[in-house]
């Protein structure tokens, strides 16, 4: 497939791919005939996977590591496995922080809900203070 339809099923833009392809993410492609590159489809699992390390926050040096590893084969599985678990601890941890920060949200937001109702019973029309008319105040020992 051309760059221009892998672009497309991928989701990624023909730049990122040839970019991704440069620094060593994406392997480089066959070309045909006329030079131009040409994908097979199976790279577009690769790219899905790119796209789930990099949602989760993988830094690129990171996925960079793991895709050298995976290109020299079964031999690196160990090291790929590890990687990867140091880096689902780090979106667990992650994911608590957002939870917390969820929680906290939800809880102002209710806050705030509770505001609405509050104003309902207070803003309605106080009751009329009368002023006693001036000279008629006592004075107050200080």
């Amino acid at each position: 497939m051309k760059i221009g339809e892998l672009a497309r099923r991928s989701g990624l833009s023909a730049h990122t791919i040839r970019y991704y392809e440069r620094i060593g993410l994406l392997p480089y492609a066959d070309r045909d005939q006329s030079s131009q590159r040409d994908y097979d489809a199976s790279i577009l699992i690769w790219i899905e996977f790119l796209g789930r390390l990099r949602t989760t926050g993988m830094p690129i040096r990171e996925m960079l590591r793991y895709a050298a590893l995976r290109e020299r084969g079964v031999s690196t599985e160990a090291e790929r496995r590890e990687l990867l678990e140091q880096h689902r601890e780090r979106v667990r941890t992650h994911l608590a922080e957002l939870q917390a920060s969820l929680l906290a949200l939800d809880t102002k937001i209710a806050g705030y809900a509770g505001l609405e109702q509050r104003m309902k019973d207070y803003d309605a029309t106080p009751p009329q203070r009368r002023r006693k008319p001036a000279g008629t105040r006592t004075a107050r020992a200080r």
